[in-house]
Parts: structure tokens; C-alpha cells; sequence
């Protein structure tokens, strides 16, 4: 290999995907071998798992990549410049206090966190850059931006409901993007969701409250992923909708923010910081 070729290398950041044979994480590392702008540098798996100790290409029935899985995090993670993560919340605090040490960029696409896991989360951006978002995608995101705007130009007379539909595999409800939405819509009118969000509707639930926010969750055979705000009044409805149709574009999203990280200090940043929205 020339010089220059080692060069290019060198200068493309090296970036650990963990949850590899997920679905996001088999299209990440697809993504990244063709990348001209980062390299995959080493992959991740639970202990356990069928693929430990596979090449990642192998595994993924492509050709060998000379990367293999495994659930060594400390070192492998020790070679980063950045961590792209959609796994669980339990095994994402894991990963954080690594990547803070390792001093990585780390890319969480991980939803349902409880306020103490963010909490855990907060310390070790403390040491090292972490960019969390509910979705990955410029689309969803301009649409938060336009639900935070509607929501506070319409009155309380407008309710609102935000109606999510994902995959039957799908653990958590409502989806992380779900709750961003619904942040947003909160945010537009000078609350918070935790003060708006009405609980979850079976059986008689007596009249809707003025004012809040509600959701519906919809889980059914591979639907990747989609999102409506409804704005509810009398006579009329205004809605906002984003259908994401292929993954690929959570992964380019989560790529491209690996890449914006490399040069911020330590903090919490989202897509939004990401895509110069804020």
C-alpha cells in the first residue's frame, strides 16, 4: 500500500458499530465498508451470541472483511474515534462509559431511557461527545422543528395526537421519535410533555383533557417507521406526516453524525445540532 493510500486511511475516522447483527447495525456496517468518508474499525455483539468470533462480512453472507465480532468492548471501543449504538438502554450506559474513556464520539440511536439513564448518560458527556436522537433522519427532524412551531401558534383548543407505526419486533411504546414529536408539540406551548402527556386510553376514560397531548402506537408486520401529528379542532385537522420507507437513511444520518462529532468537545448534541437546525 502507497503512502498516500495509508494516509486517506489514517484520516478517516474509525468507527465501532455495536448491536452488529441487528438490523440497523447490519445496514451501518454495509454502509460504512463503501464509505469514503469513515472506516469500519470493529464491530460489537452481546456475550453469547451465534456470530462472536465470525468475520462480520462472513456473517453478514458477504465477502470476509477481516473485522471480527465480538464482545470485548474495552479494546475494541479503545481504537475509536466514534461509537454508532442502537441496542438497549441497559447495554448503551455500558457502551457510554467506555467511549467517555476512550474520549469517542458516541452516536446513540437507543430509545426507551428512563430520566435516571439520562441522568448516567449527562456524566459521561461530561468526558466525551454524545449525540442521542430519537431518529436519525434530516425529515423527522425538520418535522419536530415545524411540530414545535404549529403547536405554538395554535391554541389549546387544537388537540393534539401524535400516531406512530413501526415493525411487530419493536420493544418500546411510544417511539422514541414519538416522544421528540411530542416534546416539541410540549415545548410550542410553553410546557413540558411530562406536564401535557395524557396517559395511554383503554376502557372508559372520560373526556379527553384541553390541552394535552396524547399517543397511539401502532406495531405490526415490517413497517419501518411512521409518524403523524395530528392537530385536532373544531371543523378541521392539520397533519403532519413523515414515512421512512428504508433504513438506510437512519444509517446515513447516524454516519454523518459520527462524522460532525469529530471536532466538538464534550456535551449532549442531537440531529438537530447535527443539521444546523438549532
Amino acid at each position: 500500500m502507497s503512502d498516500m493510500a495509508q494516509t486517506e486511511i489514517v484520516d478517516k475516522p474509525g468507527i465501532v458499530v455495536t448491536g452488529a447483527s441487528g438490523r440497523m447495525g447490519q445496514k451501518l456496517v454495509r454502509m460504512l465498508l463503501q464509505s469514503d468518508e469513515a472506516r469500519l474499525v470493529g464491530v460489537l455483539e452481546r456475550p453469547g451470541h451465534g456470530w462472536l468470533g465470525r468475520d462480520i462480512g462472513e456473517a453478514m453472507g458477504l465477502a470476509p472483511v477481516g473485522i471480527m465480532v465480538s464482545d470485548q468492548a474495552v479494546p475494541v471501543i479503545a481504537q475509536a474515534q466514534a461509537v454508532i449504538d442502537f441496542t438497549t438502554p441497559m447495554a448503551t450506559l455500558a457502551y457510554a462509559e467506555l467511549t467517555a474513556q476512550a474520549r469517542a464520539v458516541h452516536v446513540i440511536g437507543t430509545t426507551g431511557f428512563d430520566e435516571e439513564d439520562l441522568q448516567q448518560l449527562t456524566a459521561s458527556a461530561r468526558h466525551a461527545p454524545i449525540i442521542r436522537a430519537g431518529n436519525m433522519s434530516l425529515g423527522v427532524n425538520l418535522l419536530v422543528s415545524l411540530t414545535r412551531k404549529v403547536a405554538a401558534a395554535l391554541g389549546e383548543d387544537w388537540d393534539i395526537e401524535i400516531v406512530e407505526s413501526h415493525h411487530r419486533h419493536k420493544v418500546d411504546a411510544p417511539s422514541g421519535t414519538a416522544l421528540m414529536l411530542g416534546e416539541a408539540a410540549a415545548e410550542g406551548r410553553g410546557a413540558t410533555l411530562g406536564e401535557l402527556r395524557t396517559p395511554a386510553r383503554d376502557g372508559i376514560t372520560g373526556a379527553r383533557p384541553t390541552g394535552s397531548i396524547g399517543f397511539a402506537a401502532i406495531r405490526g408486520g415490517d413497517i419501518v417507521g411512521e409518524h403523524d401529528v395530528i392537530f385536532a379542532s373544531q371543523g378541521e385537522r392539520l397533519i403532519l406526516r413523515h414515512i421512512a420507507n428504508d433504513r438506510a437513511l437512519f444509517a446515513r444520518g447516524a454516519i454523518r453524525a459520527a462524522l460532525w462529532g469529530q471536532d466538538k468537545g464534550p456535551g449532549e448534541y442531537d440531529m438537530a445540532d447535527v443539521l444546523g437546525l438549532n
